[in-house]
């Protein structure tokens, strides 16, 4: 029997200055989380999430205080990277690194029209961004999911 995987419902990233990744994530997406989380403990804010896109998808920020071991050998942001939908990818690129983002991997043009390109947010974590046609079709209401 195959695992039943039916989507990505939420991206979490990490950063250590929560004040500073809500201030920065609140002035890229335009808007203000909907939700926020404090530790009772501690009193520290743990997390900040927003719905963003087409499809309201869930995007929250983790105190890096909870972040999972790191390969101690390197400092490189890496892991798997989500790539975001994007209809104009070199003025999203731009604008991110207007706001103090820096390329990671800068754009690369695959076949079919599919594009792809990554920036690193100022807290280390990787943003995926991709012109990908087939999704944006559909998202248009243009082709069959």
């Amino acid at each position: 029997m195959s695992v039943e995987l039916r989507g990505f419902c939420t991206l979490n990233f990490y950063a250590d200055d929560m004040r500073a990744a809500r201030a920065w994530y609140t002035e890229v997406l335009g808007s203000e989380p909907y939700f926020e989380a404090t530790d009772p403990q501690s009193g520290q804010v743990g997390y900040y999430e927003w719905r963003i896109g087409d499809h309201q998808d869930e995007f929250g920020i983790i105190n890096g205080a909870w972040r999972p071991p790191a390969d101690p050998t390197t400092k490189a942001p890496g892991g798997a990277v989500m790539n975001w939908h994007v209809d104009d990818l070199d003025g999203t690129i731009e604008r991110l690194v207007e706001h103090g983002a820096t390329v990671h991997q800068p754009r690369v043009d695959r076949t079919h029209g599919f594009a792809n390109a990554s920036v690193v947010d100022p807290f280390g974590n990787v943003i995926g961004l991709m012109y990908n046609p087939h999704w944006k079709a559909m998202a248009d209401g243009e082709a069959p999911a």
